[in-house]
């Protein structure tokens, strides 16, 4: 599931990059044509997503590869680093898009026509259609590469509605004679900056707290701490770390189990609660497993970790 899920991300990924070469050309063609200066604009943000975009896919392909001795955790924060370009991108579009509306309220306006109302529309529906695929399937694959591609899409349907909007508004004033209303675009562009300025701030938040290897929220740590109690053989949880690596979760574990235990059986109590994680949880990647001894009647404070352990890893590379 997570290798199908991984593929219609690429593929989604590949119809962001197309439809962003396609919407920047009809609004850049659009705007000369008919000479609007809130339609090339709009453009010119766009051609900033085609690069975007193109970030976020070669970011997404360089992160499915498999670990290699380079790389033994494999290549997922790829994709945190693409994410990371494309925060860069919507901050830049956001002060140029947040710049030229301020500009725009002290120029005289220029005369709207209804063929850049249309092309702003066309672009409002295409943008909405692809962000509600784009961030469907980046949710399902757990791909920040492409949740970041579907903000920026959020971000380009809030420019495009600004765009109907103040083309629109001036077109109506001009039909009722009320040039005033024209004004409404550039005061449309001021919020929609400040909208996409928060979306790229939040982005860049985010990425920031994944390349720190930020823990993973309470609530998914005590969902994996229940995981593991539901072990029979486990008798204490001495630690448990777990942190997003890209798409994928590692988690570090230390757990008490009967001293008496021979290695055989600790290894077999480490493929178990990989197991029991992995059933739940196909994101998790990698289960660093340490045991430490522990003695029944013994009191809390002597259950601590000592040197007589065993660890064991959680990925595909350890005996069955």
């Amino acid at each position: 599931m997570m290798e199908q899920a991984k593929s219609q991300s690429i593929l989604a990924a590949w119809i962001s990059l197309i439809s962003n070469v396609l919407l920047t050309i009809l609004k850049i063609v659009v705007g000369l044509l008919f000479k609007s200066s809130v339609l090339i604009a709009d453009g010119i943000h766009n051609a900033g997503d085609v690069i975007a975009s193109a970030a976020a896919l070669g970011s997404m392909r360089i992160s499915s590869r498999p670990p290699d001795e380079d790389h033994p955790y494999g290549h997922g924060k790829a994709e945190v680093i693409g994410a990371s370009v494309v925060a860069t991108i919507l901050l830049l579009a956001a002060l140029y898009v947040g710049y030229h509306s301020v500009v725009a309220l002290f120029e005289p306006v220029p005369e709207p026509h209804i063929m850049a109302w249309f092309a702003a529309v066309i672009s409002l529906i295409w943008k909405l259609v692809l962000y509600l695929y784009t961030i469907r399937i980046g949710r399902l694959a757990n791909s920040k590469g492409l949740i970041a591609t579907a903000q920026d899409h959020l971000a380009d349907v809030y420019a495009s509605a600004a765009a109907v909007l103040g083309i629109g508004l001036g077109l109506v004033g001009q039909w009722v004679n009320l040039p005033a209303l024209a004004y409404a675009d550039p005061v449309a562009g001021i919020i929609v900056a400040l909208l996409v300025l928060k979306l790229a701030a939040d982005m860049a938040r985010e990425s920031i707290d994944i390349l720190m290897e930020k823990a993973i929220g309470t609530e998914e740590l005590a969902a994996l701490e229940n995981i593991v109690r539901s072990v029979g053989e486990v008798k204490r949880i001495d630690r448990i770390r777990a942190r997003e690596h890209g798409q994928y979760i590692i988690i570090d574990l230390r757990v008490g189990v009967d001293a008496q235990m021979t290695i055989q059986q600790g290894h077999d109590v480490i493929r178990k609660i990989k197991k029991a994680i992995l059933a739940l949880h196909p994101n998790v990647s990698e289960v660093m497993i340490h045991l430490n001894p522990w003695y029944p009647g013994a009191p809390q404070a002597d259950q601590g970790e000592t040197a007589v352990s065993i660890s064991g890893s959680g990925g595909s590379n350890l005996p069955e």
